[in-house]
């Protein structure tokens, strides 16, 4: 076998319809587009979300809720995985730079640290905010807990 005798399986492709191209190909006079309408015209595309006249969805569901555009987005970071990460680095201050090169944000991204799992090093952790469960934790083994 190479690649001269290749060829797809039985039955997986079909002839191109060709359209427009007389009647005794059996797909001229409209070309498979009906009679008259907007559909059948050269040009025609529907608006986005077009129902055919109905109403469209996304006027017939209410407006609700509210974004506030001030909102600040950050990265949670529990205490379990800032232990794990300490003891496989061996490391007894994290700092946002060492929490980028193990992978665990991006640069772009806010840090908070957050209480959940069990803290038994003696850290200086540094982020741009702190539950208050957290700054309690890190600093009730003498650690310290800067906020940038």
């Amino acid at each position: 076998m190479d690649l001269s005798n290749l060829k797809p399986a039985k039955g997986s492709t079909k002839k191109e319809k060709r359209i427009g191209r007389g009647t005794g190909s059996g797909h001229g006079g409209t070309s498979t587009r009906g009679h008259k309408g907007a559909k059948s015209r050269s040009g025609y595309s529907k608006k986005l979300g077009f129902e055919g006249g109905q109403m469209s969805l996304a006027r017939r569901v209410p407006k609700f809720g509210f974004k506030n555009f001030n909102r600040v987005e950050f990265k949670g970071i529990n205490l379990d995985s800032l232990q794990e990460l300490s003891e496989k680095k061996n490391l007894l201050v994290i700092g946002i730079e060492t929490l980028i090169e193990a992978g665990v944000v991006s640069k772009k991204d806010k840090i908070k640290i957050l209480g959940r799992g069990e803290l038994k090093a003696k850290l200086e952790v540094t982020a741009h905010a702190f539950s208050a469960s957290a700054k309690k934790a890190i600093e009730d083994l003498g650690g310290i807990a800067n906020i940038i």
